[in-house]
């Protein structure tokens, strides 16, 4: 059993930023990576970001590349991200995910998905 846990979205202004973080309890694998997902009304859910907890690569969509960036905290089983200069196209709600890592990289297979965290960014 693994646990996933958003937290840090809020109202925004564009140009502004927010943290996001993941928290994870319950089980711990040194293979996960952990990746960012979100999801705007009336769209599918689209990929973000993602790290490798054993590897600590990171991979990013073209359209947060430059100023989402995602880290960990592993003595916390924390994963963040730190989003900067907000768009009102980031508008969604951003889900932390868990993949184990077999060392190949993305795409992984996300088995385990937190309930999300509301981002609004105003213009």
């Amino acid at each position: 059993q693994v646990q996933l846990v958003e937290s840090g979205g809020g109202l925004v202004q564009a140009g502004g930023s927010l943290i996001l973080s993941c928290a994870t309890s319950g089980r711990t694998f040194s293979t996960y990576a952990m990746g960012w997902f979100r999801q705007a009304p009336g769209k599918e859910r689209e990929f973000v970001a993602t790290i490798s907890w054993s590897g600590g690569n990171t991979y990013y969509a073209d359209s947060v590349k430059g100023r989402f960036t995602i880290s960990r905290d592993n003595a916390k089983n924390t994963v963040y991200l730190q989003m900067n200069s907000l768009k009102p196209e980031d508008t969604a709600v951003y889900y932390c995910a868990a993949a184990r890592d077999d060392g190949l990289g993305p795409p992984y297979e996300y088995d385990y998905w937190g309930q999300g965290t509301q981002v609004t960014v105003s213009s």
